[in-house]
């Protein structure tokens, strides 16, 4: 496990966030990214109009199921067997793929930021300097400020890999995160919990 050091704050475990330079991640980010993120402010409305995606489970019963299509673009909501949503999505670019498998989420955190991408900040100007920085490679200069991207939602399934709130530009697009509309992630991060199967395809 890695830490990194920046400005007197630890950050733990390198989750994927961002694409690197001249992509579209961080592309549009709005307000500051150091504040609390669970309501989406931060991430731009898709590049794609979204009528695909539905919520129908509340006040069903039944063990939640989650199944993600990369080939579709789209992760779907069981419960109990029964389909109760979906949601469009920007999976893992192909060298940089969500791998398939079935795996259960692991963790869950509403707050969560990457712990290697994000931007990098000039104090004196409040400008960006890096909007797809990678502070493994990327040096934060005297004057600077490293902010993580923002990941609410975030809901962990394998290893630095997880679902969560992030820009989606209609295809797969991420370092093998799932990016969701944030008013999905939320239902889903509503209704899973840490042992909920996850089954990539």
């Amino acid at each position: 496990m890695k830490y990194f050091s920046i400005l007197g704050t630890s950050l733990l475990f390198v989750s994927c966030a961002s694409s690197p330079p001249g992509s579209d991640y961080l592309a549009g980010i709005r307000g500051p990214v150091h504040q609390q993120t669970s309501g989406g402010s931060t991430h731009p409305d898709p590049a794609i109009p979204d009528d695909v995606s539905y919520w129908d489970g509340d006040g069903v019963q039944g063990s939640p199921l989650i199944k993600i299509n990369r080939r579709d673009q789209k992760a779907y909501f069981y419960k109990g067997g029964k389909l109760v949503g979906i949601s469009r999505i920007s999976s893992g670019k192909e060298d940089t793929g969500t791998p398939a498998g079935t795996y259960r989420i692991s963790e869950k955190h509403k707050d969560h930021k990457s712990s290697a991408y994000g931007v990098i900040t000039d104090l004196a100007s409040g400008k960006h300097v890096n909007e797809n920085a990678d502070i493994r490679v990327d040096k934060v200069q005297p004057g600077q400020i490293f902010y993580a991207a923002p990941m609410p939602n975030f809901m962990r399934f394998n290893a630095g890999i997880g679902m969560h709130t992030g820009y989606l530009p209609g295809y797969a697009a991420s370092h093998g995160c799932v990016r969701m509309p944030h008013h999905m992630s939320t239902k889903f991060f509503e209704n899973v919990q840490v042992g909920t199967p996850v089954v990539v395809e």
